[in-house]
Formats: C-alpha cells, structure tokens, sequence
C-alpha cells in the first residue's frame, strides 16, 4: 500500500461492532414500534442548534440527538425513535406519514439532511451517513446500503414536491 492510499484511506470499520449496535437498534426499535419488523432502518442525527448564525460564528452550541429512523415504503411511513449513543435505551417513537404531514424535503444547506415538516409548528431535520467517529456523540454503524435505500425512498416516495 502506498503513502498516498495510507494517507486517504478512510477510517477503519469495525463490522463486529457495527453489526452488534446494528442489532441493538432493532431491539429497541422493536421495542417501542409496533410491527417493528416492517421497517427497515438506519442510524440518523438531529441538531438543536439555537440562534443559527450566532453559533455558526461564535463556536456552536450544537445539541446532538440520536435518532434511530424506520421506513416503510408500502406506507410511505418514517418512525424516528430518539436513542442514546450507547443504545441503552430510547425515547417514544414519532410517525410520520407521506399523506399526513405538510411538506419534506432534503436540504443541502447548512448541512445535508432529510427534513420533514409534520405541520406549520415545527420539523425535524435527519442526518445520516455511513459511519461517524466520535462515538460518545453518535452510534457507531456502517449503513451505506441501507443509507442509499433511504435516501432513494425519501427522495422518491416520501418527499413533497
């Protein structure tokens, strides 16, 4: 292997672990969703982020919450059941439903997330992506197959146009 490939190669994955937290998240998925089988999943983020553009500027003062997020593309449904980066337990699910909410889309700016709007009160914005390092802040899981079946289903079946 050359100094260039040593240089850029991307972090090293941990199948095992990421497989084990993959099955945690069904667990507790599982747990809290009825017929939780019916959904596929992947590991997402959400930011709280108060006063954007000051925390953008002054150092942010990001809040991060683990979300574990289901699909079901014969409902068109989105489950997002909020978690803890260690999986030990989670919070109650919210359902979002294709014919039910008000519009969804994904942004690219500030960052690349799947937003959806329930109403005109309030929105969640998931982040996801393949696999994130720091793991006192995130779940540590490798889901690109599964990312690029989300990303498909959001952009295809569930986003408002």
């Amino acid at each position: 292997m050359g100094l260039f490939s040593k240089l850029f190669k991307g972090p090293e994955i941990d199948m095992e672990k990421s497989a084990a937290n993959a099955k945690k998240m069904r667990a507790l998925f599982n747990q809290v969703v009825d017929n939780g089988d019916d959904y596929r999943l992947i590991f997402g983020y959400t930011e709280d982020v108060s006063r954007f553009n000051y925390g953008f500027v002054h150092g942010s003062k990001t809040k991060i919450g683990n979300l574990i997020v289901g699909w079901n593309e014969e409902s068109k449904t989105i489950v997002v059941v909020p978690t803890v980066p260690d999986l030990s337990g989670c919070g109650d699910p919210v359902c979002y439903r294709r014919s039910e909410i008000l519009k969804a889309y994904r942004s690219k700016y500030p960052a690349d997330a799947f937003v959806i709007y329930p109403d005109k009160k309030g929105y969640i914005g998931i982040n996801a992506y393949d696999w994130l390092e720091d793991e006192t802040l995130y779940v540590y899981v490798s889901q690109d197959e599964e990312l690029a079946a989300f990303t498909d289903f959001f952009l295809t079946q569930f986003a408002t146009k």
